[in-house]
């Protein structure tokens, strides 16, 4: 803490001499990107491009000082380049400032101009530089090796600054937002917002978070899915619509759960699941390609391919060619032992439960894109029987990696069957399932009013941006993911204590 007390002495010494260490504006013309995108073709190693003058502004990461001059690492949000600061070019005034204020962490401005260095290193050439915004808190050297990660997550700021691939994985994944986005649009639909809080949690099976709105007196919801909001504005009318936005599930926080998560949900009327299995691969395809110029991406050492058809697989063949049991022929007492064969406990035991569990035993054998698809009717609230089996529903989930990456149907829009569904869901509610859906007869009202012919599909995007960025915990694509809550005086002593063991 001797170095932040020596730099708040610093800015009030600046002040009393009449100097503002946090400036309001400076103008910057390019950014680290630009600049080498400009420059470094043009230049020879000990060429000066001196009437290329511009402004440039960033993060100083290191200071190498040889008496009149300095080297120092600028970097901004596109990574970094080399300054070269001289008292000759920029003056005494300013190199003596340079020296005795300005340290590693500190915001500068420069006017400039780009030049080579013997070795061939892009750098540019200080001709006036200003400090921008004084740091208190100096850089610490040792956080790329920090043995406690949650620390990296509770000051993801400073991992952002010491880390240049943690912005590098942020900024694919708003690219990743931005791609799925001009997909959708540049097809017809259009994207709109429904309610975080709401009265009637529903959509999917999860446990809520519960808040309370004062006006009313009642409590709410935090949503757990945009589902029938969005199907709700297909009966009014809107025929191709999506939804890009936070979904909120009070579960376990682990490497694929984050209990604050953000999805897309989509809606096409006149189609089916069939459909949207098409537009899944052509959209999952198209982003991968634009983010990697292929279709085919490395993820922690396995090689997937997007580039479609993706294969298809019935989920009640796929347990049964895998575990030797047929879950639609075998009775709930059957599933039941097969499950405790297995040494699988089932909390609620009802048949919902029990096919929910014997198919994770054989999820994650599906590594390449697959679409699984005809879910069984009592997995299924939402979705629409299978044309030529009942028992069955037309739904698909593609399951990439091991994991589950999107969810869809050929929706649901009988209102009495829909009806009968949620009784079924508030059954499973009085044996003490927190994550069935509710009734909500809303939602059946609605229905009753016509739901035309319509394919659903929700991907989740931290999942698909865990792909692209081959990134082996959803903590790390989230900026600032849920972690325990900590004092902060207990927050700073773990953090000196992990860097002095570090040194």
């Amino acid at each position: 803490m001797d170095l932040r007390k020596q730099r708040l002495n610093q800015i009030t010494e600046l002040r009393e001499k009449g100097f503002e260490p946090y400036k309001y504006k400076f103008t910057k013309d390019y950014n680290s990107q630009q600049i080498k995108e400009l420059f470094e073709s043009r230049i020879k190693p000990e060429q000066l491009l001196e009437n290329e003058i511009f402004n440039y502004a960033g993060r100083i990461m290191t200071i190498r000082k040889h008496g009149k001059s300095a080297f120092a690492d600028l970097k901004d949000d596109f990574g970094r380049i080399q300054a070269y600061i001289r008292l000759d070019q920029v003056g005494e005034k300013s190199y003596d400032f340079f020296k005795k204020y300005i340290d590693t962490g500190d915001w500068i401005g420069i006017k400039c101009y780009p030049f080579k260095t013997k070795t061939g290193e892009l750098t540019l050439l200080a001709l006036e530089l200003e400090l921008l915004s004084k740091a208190v808190r100096p850089l610490p050297e040792k956080w790329h090796g920090l043995k406690d990660k949650e620390i990296r997550y509770r000051q993801r700021y400073v991992d952002m600054i010491a880390n240049d691939d943690v912005i590098d994985t942020f900024r694919t994944r708003f690219l990743i937002i931005k791609y799925i986005r001009d997909f959708l649009n540049e097809r017809g639909f259009l994207e709109v917002e429904t309610p975080v809080l709401q009265t009637v949690m529903g959509g999917a099976n999860a446990r809520p978070f519960i808040t309370h709105l004062n006006v009313y007196d009642i409590d709410m919801y935090l949503r757990i899915a945009t589902e029938l909001h969005l199907k709700r504005m297909v009966v009014g009318g809107m025929e191709k619509i999506y939804e890009i936005g936070k979904i909120f599930r009070n579960e376990g926080v682990s490497n694929k759960h984050n209990p604050e998560f953000t999805t897309i949900e989509l809606y096409q009327a006149y189609a089916d699941y069939n459909d949207i299995m098409n537009l899944t691969e052509e959209l999952l395809c198209h982003v991968t390609n634009k983010i990697h110029g292929t279709s085919k991406i490395i993820y922690q050492g396995q090689e997937l391919d997007f580039k479609p058809p993706f294969k298809r697989v019935k989920m009640c063949d796929f347990i049964k060619d895998n575990l030797g049991i047929d879950i639609l022929e075998s009775t709930d007492e059957e599933l039941k032992n097969f499950l405790k064969e297995k040494g699988q406990a089932v909390e609620i035991e009802d048949r919902y439960h029990y096919i929910d569990k014997i198919w994770d035993l054989v999820e994650d054998k599906l590594i390449q894109p697959t679409f699984v698809i005809d879910y069984p009717i009592e997995i299924s609230p939402l979705a629409k029987r299978k044309r030529d089996d009942p028992r069955l529903t037309e739904r698909f989930e593609l399951i990439i990696n091991g994991k589950e990456i999107a969810n869809a149907f050929s929706e649901l829009n009988d209102p009495q069957d829909q009806f009968e569904r949620f009784k079924n869901q508030m059954k499973l509610k009085e044996l003490g399932d927190e994550e069935a859906q509710m009734m909500d007869l809303d939602f059946i009202r609605a229905l009753e009013y016509g739901l035309p012919p319509t394919g659903g599909l929700g991907i989740g995007i931290d999942r698909f941006c865990m792909l692209l960025t081959d990134t082996p915990t959803i903590r790390d694509i989230i900026p600032f993911p849920i972690v325990k809550p900590m004092s902060f005086e207990d927050e700073e002593a773990m953090l000196e204590e992990d860097i002095n063991e570090e040194q």
